[in-house]
């Protein structure tokens, strides 16, 4: 049973992707516009998006610093004003950076909760009035696996993603009943500029193409959480029920870490 309104057309459907100028978002954006979509891109890097809205004609690109709130509000209201209204607000923005306890690095810790997390806040400040008057229209979250429990070099990274993971499911209880449909994305390893890093064997990775068609046919099948991997992600949930002792031994025996 469908827990979100599926998405039969997307036909004229306006999606804003923020983060879209690689990875993930940028596939998923290419997506949504070959499927007849009102595509808007948003990231830092102004030249990416503008190439993206060259290369796919009727797109629109609105540069923004998600750690910027009126930057967020002002993009918000330039979506309303230019396309009439948001029927899909996607957030992918993303960092990533390796990290361990005997290594911390504050300032990139920080630097993680500003982009992944707050970054999603501002996102719903600037959305949510939009949305809620509407009484239609789908807000997406792009977390991570690595939110699941914790993992090695995730010291940063996964407890933001946990954060998103909890945000979402908060935000359907809230919003589902006003008409609203909320999704998180769990993807497991995607080859993007941010995996790139990863120093070690990531198994069961994807193309972010892959991932894109993955997130798309969750939206349309009115799922909450979208996860892909299979192969690699049911076994992290199942991993997810054992207990602390069990899942510590586990998680050193896969990673060697």
């Amino acid at each position: 049973m469908p827990l979100n309104p599926r998405i039969e057309d997307w036909t004229g459907r306006v999606a804003w992707l923020v983060g879209a100028s690689t990875g993930i978002g940028r596939a998923t954006a290419e997506l949504l516009h070959r499927r007849g979509a009102s595509v808007v891109v948003s990231a830092r890097s102004g030249a990416a998006i503008e190439a993206f809205a060259n290369q796919h004609p009727g797109s629109l690109a609105l540069p923004l610093d998600v750690t910027e709130r009126d930057a967020l509000h002002e993009a918000a209201r330039q979506v309303v004003e230019r396309r009439g209204r948001i029927d899909l607000a996607v957030y992918c923005a993303g960092h990533y950076r390796a990290m361990r306890a005997t290594a911390f690095d504050l300032d990139e810790a920080l630097r993680h909760q500003r982009v992944n997390y707050v970054g999603a806040l501002h996102l719903l400040d600037a959305v949510l009035p939009h949305l809620l008057q509407q009484q239609s229209g789908h807000l997406s979250l792009i977390a991570s696996v690595a939110g699941y429990r914790g993992l090695p070099n995730s010291l940063a990274y996964g407890p933001t993603k946990a954060a998103l993971i909890n945000l979402a499911q908060t935000l359907y209880l809230d919003l589902q009943p006003q008409g609203l449909g909320v999704s998180v994305v769990n993807p497991g390893f995607v080859e993007t500029p941010l995996t790139a890093q990863n120093r070690f064997t990531m198994p069961a990775l994807i193309g972010p193409a892959e991932a894109a068609e993955e997130i798309v046919r969750g939206w349309e099948a009115g799922r909450f959480e979208i996860h892909f991997p299979k192969r690699f992600t049911l076994w992290l949930k199942a991993l997810g029920h054992v207990g602390d002792a069990l899942y510590f031994k586990a998680i050193r025996r896969a990673t060697g870490l």
